[in-house]
């Protein structure tokens, strides 16, 4: 503290003068005079008639420092009143999101795609000049520096480049700076901040993070898809149809993507974040893609979906009752937690959802009578009672009526040259792949000439479409069961491979994209390349509970590949299953099997058929009844055996279950004269009355209009606990209306009050569903305009 008197100081303030000044003017002093200036401070003022002495030298040396102090001060204030700082950005959303194709995202900020450029205006206090150090800064992940990758300072003075970016000056216009910027076409995938640096100064803006997507109209990404419609259709197409059913009986499903929906995008960088990939791993869809296909599941990881097939379905929502994968990705993203429940296709919705949302063009591919192959042995037992009662409780391996996947489209720098394009990939949790319940990418081409044994899956995803189903009859002999091998299926799994068409609402069958003709030179090439890299086992019963002397003696002489062959008969016997009458829940279940001969001959045949209910994974679930025939037929001939079932038998276990499941039909047939033995299944599924959609064709933008949903109960038996859901991505959120109980003849009419707030085609999806149907499905397209 001052010493001294301060009444008559003049120079200045009696305290340390340097807080008045600016900082980089003290800085410029010399270390002596800022000790000077200190020691001086504290002096007595020079007269101070109570010290006796004299300091007003020391008192003109601190004035003289104060001056220079000031001086610079006065420098520097004007310096830093004109030193370059940004004042504001404008991310030109509506060009750049026009341009990136990525308007329809519901999000505040800027979504743009790998390797196009964008463009930003950059606000600053005064005119950009040569001299001036601009640069922005894209930044991704905790801890981003420019060594690893994940910081760009991008300086448009220079127009450099920086791990594949590129910026440049399109324009100035006073203190406007207009700026392009290229991001890599092979930059990692997510959510970058922007920030402006100018000097020393950083201006961070608000809502300054990018989303930075894959690009299928860029030729440099590996997604680039060259046709425009195929890219309309497979990553701008938010609703769809998925294909279920059987392969005799195929029907579609409509399916609400919603990948540009509020929190979607959001839920699939959670997702990116949340599967851990590297940086490095960020660029390639192979890895992205195989990483969603793990997460969408909840088994390794709290992902998206928890499967369940067990038709208790309390505690969460039934497979049945989704109609689209918003509300899914929506759930999920606000709780953090799996949502309850999924079956293959709903995880095959929801994946299509996270890649096309991401950029990835994708597709739902749906496949008929696909084989689970737990041995990967291109091998599926179906083990049958003597009245050709189906005993699944004996299989190791299963075949599903259908069962949905998706394919996406990306190059493979990872395979050898020949395997781009479409990849299968793969939600639903049936086997674990490298330690998680994951699939794929597995190239299509790679499956369709038998390398098995390039990455990813290939062999299951191979023995999916091409096993072959080997028949069993068990029977007792001597207490103990013995395994007669009747007949062996090489064309009936695999069928009707189906996706929905490009452009138009119906089905495309892409089975030989996967496969070649059946029983064809190169189908048969493929099948003998897969048989050897993956070695199937002999013609051995492969019954968890088959265990026979004539079991073990096979296998010592059976240890070579083999490559099984259609069963053919002496007597050309074919079998075929139909139904007389429409199945329709209520009524009795007219069925027919048609026994048929082609060769020369008396011939005493022995049928057994069986009617069961099946789910579509072809679990059996009810047994219905059977029936036993001996007929004889002469030469080229055939004769209709009639199978009935009655309402009683079918239509409790009908209402017990939370599933939908078809009928099963199955025939076995033997020639006592030559031994001749076949066997034949069909699965088919009930018929169910209409909705109505009524609207208008067309409708304008915020503009309210009514649409109504129709329902009259045509079938004999009252439909219980009936819930309608309907939803119209850009018109309404989905909406459940709980009907009740709807007698035979009943009419039902619910009505939604709706708001359009997109442009262009829209559509609007119902389903209906009871304890005794479990998905009566419908939609209608309207065009809004403005």
């Amino acid at each position: 503290m001052c010493r001294g008197s301060c009444s008559h100081f003049f120079f200045f303030p009696r305290e340390l003068p340097f807080s008045k000044h600016h900082p980089l003017a003290v800085d410029l002093l010399t270390p002596q005079s800022k000790i000077q200036i200190k020691r001086a401070a504290c002096l007595p003022f020079p007269q101070s008639e109570a010290s006796g002495r004299d300091y007003s030298g020391a008192w003109k040396l601190l004035a003289s420092q104060v001056s220079q102090v000031e001086t610079l001060t006065r420098t520097m204030s004007s310096i830093t009143e004109t030193s370059l700082k940004a004042t504001g950005i404008d991310f030109l959303k509506s060009q750049n999101t026009r341009e990136h194709h990525t308007d329809g995202y519901n999000i505040k900020n800027l979504a743009v795609r790998r390797g196009q450029p964008f463009q930003v205006q950059v606000s600053l206090n005064r005119e950009l000049t040569a001299a001036d150090k601009l640069s922005l800064r894209f930044s991704i992940g905790e801890n981003p520096t420019k060594i690893r990758g994940s910081l760009m300072s991008l300086k448009p003075e220079k127009e450099q480049g920086f791990n594949g970016w590129k910026i440049s000056v399109v324009k100035k216009n006073g203190k406007e700076c207009l700026l392009s910027v290229t991001s890599s076409p092979s930059a990692p995938v997510g959510k970058y901040t922007l920030n402006v640096k100018t000097g020393t100064n950083i201006y961070k803006p608000e809502n300054g993070v990018i989303y930075l997507l894959f690009n299928p109209w860029c030729k440099d990404d590996d997604v680039f898809m060259d046709d425009e419609a195929q890219r309309k259709e497979y990553v701008l197409n938010d609703t769809g149809y998925i294909y279920v059913g059987s392969a005799y009986s195929i029907y579609d499903r409509p399916w609400n993507f919603g990948q540009f929906e509020e929190f979607i995008l959001d839920a699939c960088m959670y997702l990116l974040d949340k599967s851990k990939l590297s940086l490095t791993d960020r660029r390639d869809p192979a890895y992205v893609s195989r990483a969603m296909s793990a997460l969408v599941n909840a088994n390794d990881d709290s992902g998206v979906l928890m499967g369940n097939w067990s038709g208790n379905y309390s505690g969460g929502t039934s497979p049945m009752d989704w109609i689209g994968s918003v509300a899914i990705l929506q759930k999920y993203y606000k709780t953090k937690k799996p949502v309850s429940y999924g079956q293959c296709w709903v995880f095959a919705g929801v994946l299509t959802t996270v890649m096309r949302c991401l950029g990835v063009p994708a597709r739902c591919v749906s496949t008929f009578n696909s084989a689970h192959d737990t041995e990967e042995n291109l091998r599926v037992d179906i083990y049958l009672n003597e009245s050709g009662e189906k005993l699944n409780w004996m299989s190791l391996d299963s075949v599903w009526n259908f069962h949905v996947w998706n394919d996406v489209w990306m190059k493979r720098t990872d395979l050898p040259d020949g395997f781009d394009g479409w990849q299968a990939i793969d939600a639903t949790p049936q086997e674990q792949s490298q330690g998680v319940f994951q699939c794929g990418p597995c190239s299509v081409k790679a499956v369709r000439e038998g390398d098995v044994y390039l990455s990813y899956d290939s062999k299951f995803v191979y023995a999916e479409v091409n096993a072959d189903k080997v028949y069993w009859i068990v029977k007792k002999v001597n207490g103990k069961d013995k395994y007669i091998r009747v007949s062996t299926e090489t064309q009936d799994i695999g069928k009707n491979i189906s996706t929905k068409a490009v452009g138009r609402n119906e089905r495309e069958d892409i089975t030989l994209q996967y496969k070649y003709p059946e029983g064809s030179k190169e189908e048969r090439k493929s099948m003998e390349r897969a048989c050897s890299f993956i070695r199937p086992s002999g013609l051995v019963p492969r019954s968890g509970y088959a265990s026979t002397v004539e079991e073990q003696g096979m296998r010592r002489i059976t240890n070579k590949p083999v490559v099984l062959h259609e069963t053919v008969t002496k007597t050309g016997l074919h079998l075929e299953i139909t139904n007389t009458e429409a199945l329709h829940p209520g009524n009795p279940l007219e069925l027919a099997i048609t026994v048929k001969t082609s060769t020369p001959g008396s011939w005493t045949i022995d049928l057994a058929g069986s009617c069961q209910l099946q789910y579509y994974t072809g679990k059996v679930q009810a047994n219905l009844g059977t029936i036993k025939e001996t007929i004889k037929l002469e030469g080229k001939s055939e004769m209709q055996i009639p199978l009935k079932i009655a309402p009683d038998a079918y239509m409790k276990t009908l209402a017990s279950v939370d599933d939908e499941v078809l009928i099963l039909v199955t025939a076995i047939a033997e020639v006592k004269e030559t031994n001749d033995k076949l066997t034949k299944e069909t699965s088919m599924r009930f018929e169910y009355p209409p909705i109505t959609v009524q609207m208008p064709e067309v409708a304008k933008l915020n503009n309210d209009f009514s649409c109504a949903f129709i329902f009259k109960n045509k079938l004999n038996v009252a439909l219980e606990n009936c819930k309608l859901l309907v939803e119209g991505l850009g018109i309404f959120k989905m909406t459940t209306f709980d009907q009740g109980d709807i007698m035979p003849g009943r009419i039902m009419k619910s009505e939604v009050i709706c708001t359009p707030t997109r442009l262009g085609e829209k559509k609007i999806v119902a389903k209906l569903t009871s304890n005794q149907i479990k998905g009566i499905s419908a939609e209608k397209a309207i065009t809004i305009i403005e």
